[in-house]
């Protein structure tokens, strides 16, 4: 049987197919879409009319392609800036009118779980425990873990788009508005602060949007051919310190100019690099890895092993 995965982030959507042989899949078809639901709207609660009309058109080619492959089985779920916006059920019953989609609207806690689910099945932990983070445009998720279990997790509403919107008001970056995302970290993340100083994490392990750019800039800098399938992808705590400096000078253009810059990252990828930078010093970090997987593989393999729970 085949199955269909659909993210929908708060500035990407994302959709997965995947066929189904027993305990066994292979992704057939990866789509992504920059739709950008938070823009404009995500620190007012609501999802602009522009950003709604992006939405649901996305959607209505996803359900195209969808057919076009005679699936019937869908998983769809939303993230922060749909849980959060006063008009995020409307939008889903909108989609569900439209395109017959039924989209579940997940709770942060649920989110890092499924990061956590899809991260584990792309890594092998170790022995040590690691930070792993994924940066959405909405909410950012952290989980401690090592490879045997999860200590702790949560998610903070504190996303790109948010910081964006809210911070990074000159291009370039200004270094008074670096020093303000920093002191606004130090507030917004003490419960972080504290469960790393508990469980003491080595690693940062970065998943989704921000860190598969670094990786591909870092690639095309190197002359590393990246290999689509891999779950993990190329990248250094070494690598992320150059990178850094270069994105914070430069504006706009000049960053969409770097080899493996994309257009759907280039304006939330400067504060996502802030934060990054700031982990990875307040912490005190030792290494940087690259998950291939995040939160849609999550979900393809719970839907995975719910399947064979039921057969």
């Amino acid at each position: 049987m085949n199955v269909a995965v659909i993210d929908l982030g708060t500035n990407t959507f994302h959709l997965l197919l995947a066929k189904v042989d027993g305990q066994s899949h292979e992704i057939f078809h990866r789509e992504r879409k920059s739709v950008k639901i938070g823009e404009k709207g995500i620190n007012k609660g609501e999802i602009t009319p522009a950003a709604w009309d992006r939405a649901v058109k996305a959607l209505i080619d996803f359900k195209s392609t969808i057919d076009d492959n005679g699936i019937s089985q869908v998983f769809a779920t939303a993230t922060s800036a749909m849980r959060n916006a006063k008009n995020g059920s409307d939008l889903v019953e909108e989609i569900k009118a439209q395109t017959g989609i039924q989209i579940e609207v997940i709770s942060g806690k649920r989110e890092a779980e499924l990061i956590h689910f899809g991260a584990s099945k792309a890594l092998d932990f170790g022995a040590d425990k690691n930070l792993i983070m994924d940066i959405g445009g909405g909410s950012i998720e952290f989980i401690i873990a090592d490879q045997n279990q999860a200590y702790w997790m949560q998610s903070f509403e504190i996303g790109g788009q948010r910081l964006v919107e809210r911070f990074h008001k000159s291009d370039p970056i200004t270094k008074s508005e670096i020093n303000d995302l920093n002191v606004f970290f130090n507030s917004e993340l003490s419960p972080l602060i504290e469960a790393c100083q508990e469980h003491m994490p080595s690693t940062l392990i970065g998943c989704s949007g921000t860190f598969d750019t670094l990786s591909d800039i870092y690639s095309e800098e190197n002359g590393i051919q990246r290999n689509e399938d891999a779950t993990e992808y190329p990248f250094s705590k070494k690598a992320f310190n150059s990178i850094l400096e270069e994105l914070i000078q430069k504006n706009r253009s000049e960053r969409l100019a770097i080899p493996g810059m994309i257009e759907m990252r280039v304006d939330m990828i400067v504060v996502a690099c802030v934060l990054v930078d700031y982990i990875i010093t307040r912490l005190n970090l030792d290494q940087v890895r690259v998950s291939a997987y995040a939160l849609k593989e999550g979900i393809l393999y719970n839907v995975l092993d719910q399947i064979e729970a039921n057969t």
